[in-house]
């Protein structure tokens, strides 16, 4: 089957517009600016040097410091995006949280309905554990595969990102939770990340890297977390052009601005920035004594700095009263966090993790229409392979436990009963003597390294093996990123793309292999045929080469790398329809079960604005959704424009026309 971009999809007599948003945001405060100001100011007023000092940077690595005799809170903020992430060192905080499929996968469902849900769902949680500030969603661009924290994130393409970011922090805050939107800003690798210098001209910022923290401050996300890297020369965290110029001027933004942890160096830098919290604001107990002696926080260096007239107290001031005008806006200070009436909302929690993940799996290849294989077909099927009896699930602060986990084995055991054989390392006779071989391979992903964009070459020959003894194997793919499956792609009858699919997101998978469900998901990302053919392969310094584990996480000993952004805007697809290269698989692409037809186009312009409508007919045999997407192109131009960029998109699901 051949494999192309849809260049102007809509659908089933609806609408789908170009131009400006007509969207509606719902999210304000609880308590207006001009009453949080207020309130803000007269705490400051009453606030010792000492106390703002120390209130400006974090307590207890995962809280904003509270004064009771100022009626001021703790606050306690807890890591995502595909769920909360539990400290089991913290008393008094949840006992389960529920793992949802990763973010990226979201993504590959298009649906915004579906991600109000998702993110009203882990707000609600929040309101369980008592959790006022949520650091997520995350939301980096997919700039390149080999991107450790890929999974945490909305893909390639700026304008998909921005309308799932807004619905989802427009969900979140409406529980009461806090949204931060991180790593801000050109975070897209974590190769050595705190080492990185991301050199990114203006313009590829605005269009490419800025479009979905513009969306979600425009929604209304209460806080900002600047990122490990440099861009363009300095810190994130440290860079007054970028916070207070990019940020603060150019964005709009005028909430709280906290630094991701253990991100800054030079404390009069980082008071001048912008930046509000500096996070954790002291050391860790594993740093070395070179990191202690290089890294000077705020709260250990403010007193100084203001005695030697190098910064003032109200440099101090304006950081502490960015924070209370924050919380005191979220209406954080005048209700309890906690409440645990949420936990109540769990069961539906787990309700929309299995949805996301129905409609996240994208079908990329079905030879002979191998798929769906129903129960009553009585065919033998033999299931290995590495994630069958464990839930693949991305690591890091992005980790979700889970609890309910529903297993690979179990999960289709259930739908096929004796037909289906677990063997964990069949013999050649066994796999020759199924009708089926479902075999799973992935990746584990983490933030704190890079991830190699080919599998192990054990991975690669065992689905070598297996297939050329039995062409009718399906491989099952648990991962967070796009994976080189060059090598044997040819070789296997189907390709399902699982993502990290949650604590239950293997129901979903047996649903979609037996037929139950049709696939849905279209990919947000490219999936080139080797690492080479993307925009950002060249991004590791000469001599060096990818790593796994956290000791090199931290090492500041290492020579700053520049990581150019050559390719400007035409990043993703629009790299490859530049550069004419053939991806393996492309931007929004995936099978399904059934088959749909587009009519009755109909393009209107109202001055700006384009409205377009037709009508999508699935035409199959079997109830099915079905993405529609709207490409346009710029017909005349100053500079050089992608061939193509999304601008509109909708899901349906639809029932077979003649049932």
């Amino acid at each position: 089957m051949k494999r192309t971009m849809p260049l102007l999809l809509v659908l089933c007599v609806f609408t789908l517009s170009y131009g400006d948003s007509d969207m509606t945001f719902d999210f304000e405060p609880p308590v207006s600016l001009e009453k949080a100001d207020a309130r803000a100011q007269d705490l400051l007023d009453r606030m010792t040097l000492e106390e703002k000092i120390q209130f400006v940077g974090g307590h207890n690595t995962f809280f904003i410091k509270g004064y009771d005799h100022l009626n001021i809170k703790e606050l306690y903020l807890a890591d995502a995006t595909q769920g909360v992430h539990i400290r089991r060192n913290l008393d008094n905080r949840l006992k389960k949280s529920t793992a949802f499929p990763c973010p990226l996968a979201l993504t590959a469902t298009w649906n915004t309905d579906l991600t109000r849900e998702y993110a009203k769902s882990i707000g609600e949680e929040c309101r369980a554990g008592g959790i006022a500030v949520l650091l997520g969603p995350g939301m980096n661009m997919y700039r390149m595969s080999q991107n450790g924290r890929n999974f945490e994130y909305f893909g390639e393409d700026p304008y998909l990102a921005a309308r799932l970011i807004e619905n989802y922090v427009i969900a979140l805050q409406n529980t009461g939770t806090l949204a931060t939107l991180k790593h801000f800003v050109a975070n897209n690798t974590d190769h050595y990340r705190r080492r990185s210098n991301s050199v990114v001209d203006d313009r590829t910022l605005h269009e490419i890297y800025l479009p979905a923290f513009k969306a979600g401050i425009d929604a209304g996300a209460m806080a900002v977390m600047t990122a490990y890297n440099q861009v363009n020369g300095e810190w994130a965290a440290q860079s007054r052009e970028l916070v207070t110029g990019l940020l603060r001027r150019q964005l709009g933004f005028k909430w709280l601005v906290m630094s991701d942890w253990w991100s800054t160096f030079d404390a009069e830098k980082t008071i001048k920035s912008g930046l509000d919290l500096e996070m954790p604001g002291e050391h860790g107990e594993w740093f070395t004594e070179f990191e202690r002696e290089y890294c000077q926080y705020v709260k250990e260096s403010a007193d100084s700095l203001i005695e030697s007239g190098i910064v003032s107290e109200k440099d101090i001031d304006r950081m502490a009263f960015h924070i209370l005008r924050t919380v005191i806006a979220m209406g954080l200070y005048d209700r309890p966090i906690k409440d645990a009436s949420y936990l109540d909302t769990f069961p539906q929690h787990e309700e929309i993790a299995l949805q996301t993940a129905r409609e996240s799996i994208v079908l990329l290849k079905n030879s002979n229409h191998i798929l769906p294989v129903s129960p009553k077909d009585n065919k033998t099927i033999l299931l290995t392979g590495d994630f069958v009896t464990t839930i693949a699930r991305g690591q890091g602060a992005a980790s979700v436990e889970g609890y309910n986990h529903v297993q690979m084995l179990d999960a289709l055991k259930k739908v096929y009963g004796e037909q289906l054989n677990y063997i964990e390392t069949p013999t050649e006779t066994e796999i020759k003597a199924h009708d089926i071989v479902l075999l799973s391979i992935g990746t584990i992903d983490s933030e704190g390294w890079d991830q190699p964009f080919a599998f192990p070459d054990s991975v690669n020959e065992r689905v070598l093996h297996t297939a050329a003894l039995n062409p009718n194997t399906v491989a099952l793919i648990n991962t967070g990123s796009g994976r080189k499956m060059t090598d044997w792609h040819d070789k296997v009858a189907a390709i399902l793309y699982c993502w990290y699919p949650g604590q239950n997101g293997n129901t979903a998978l047996a649903e979609i292999i037996s037929g139950a469900v049709s696939p849905s998901g279209k990919l947000p990302i490219s999936i080139e045929k080797e690492f080479s053919d993307s925009p950002g392969y060249h991004y590791l310094p000469d001599g060096d080469s990818l790593y796994q584990g956290w000791e090199h996480d931290g090492d500041l000993k290492r020579p700053i790398y520049d990581i150019v952004y050559t390719e400007g805007v035409f990043m993703g697809y629009r790299w490859y329809d530049s550069k004419q290269i053939e991806p393996l698989y492309p931007f929004g692409y995936g099978l399904s079960y059934s088959t749909f037809e587009y009519s009755h186009l109909k393009i209107e312009q109202t001055g700006s604005s384009y409205k377009v409508q037709f009508k999508i007919t699935n035409t199959g045999e079997q109830t099915a959704a079905e993405t529609a997407q709207l490409y346009v192109i710029r017909s005349e131009s100053s500079v050089p424009r992608p061939e193509k960029e999304l601008k509109g998109f909708a899901k349906v699901e639809l029932a077979p026309r003649h049932k």
